[in-house]
């Protein structure tokens, strides 16, 4: 298990740093309520994105973005509408984005950003 939460956290870094290069702001990182947990909120001036992180070492289970199921899809929405309750704004248009990341050894990793995923 804690291989899988090391690579979990290398995808995340790997996945901060490509938005943040990308002309994102990284405005929370894992951010967590009793119903569960945020991994990226991004923004730009127009523009907040919900990111998913999915980080996998093969495609043996397919990949990283088909994790990303429609249960998935709507725990993350209920997620973002909680933290935006929590915000004085500025308010932007929302969009869910998911971030795959695949991590093969003696490979470089190979970073996908699929904005507006869902």
């Amino acid at each position: 298990m804690a291989d899988k939460q090391a690579l979990g956290a290398y995808g995340e870094q790997l996945a901060a740093q490509f938005l943040r290069e990308s002309g994102m702001e990284i405005v929370a990182r894992n951010w967590r309520c009793r119903y569960g947990e945020l991994d990226l909120i991004v923004q730009d001036p127009s523009v907040t994105a919900f990111v998913e992180v999915k980080t996998r070492s093969g495609l043996g289970y397919g990949s990283p973005a088909e994790a990303v199921t429609f249960t998935k899809q709507q725990r993350i929405r209920r997620l973002a509408l909680l933290w935006l309750t929590e915000q004085d704004g500025p308010w932007r248009r929302i969009r869910f984005d998911v971030v795959s990341v695949l991590v093969a050894r003696g490979h470089r990793p190979v970073i996908d950003h699929l904005a507006a995923a869902f």
